[in-house]
């Protein structure tokens, strides 16, 4: 994987709202990548960016004892089956988080001027 794709899923990401959440796979169409992808990059690479905020499709969370505090914090409540939250009720609006995403992907995607950065990614665990 390259550090575009990583750069780009994580923008996606920190756009996520507080209070809401996004699946993989969402966050995954929005870049254009699979939602395996976008899980193996926030493993690899998600420790500074609202990780807590993206589940599988059911809004259940694979780490969700780390991500209860930040939940809390935020207002996300778990269903009644204790494995994550409501999509229905907590889904970030992909219409609106792809606009918000939609200027930081713009940024990466510009082809690289002298003097600046070429938008790859520098982020560590």
């Amino acid at each position: 994987m390259d550090d575009l794709t990583v750069e780009r899923v994580l923008r996606v990401v920190e756009a996520i709202p507080a209070g809401r959440v996004a699946a993989y796979g969402e966050v995954g169409a929005i870049v254009g990548v699979g939602p395996r992808l976008v899980g193996r990059i926030l493993r690899e690479w998600g420790s500074s960016v609202p990780w807590w905020r993206v589940t599988n499709s059911y809004g259940d969370h694979p780490l969700l004892a780390r991500a209860l505090p930040h939940w809390r914090a935020e207002g996300i409540a778990v269903k009644q089956n204790g494995r994550g939250c409501r999509m229905t009720d907590f889904g970030a609006d992909l219409e609106q988080l792809r606009a918000d995403s939609a200027a930081g992907l713009a940024e990466l995607d510009e082809p690289a001027r002298p003097g600046h950065s070429t938008g790859t990614s520098s982020r560590k665990k």
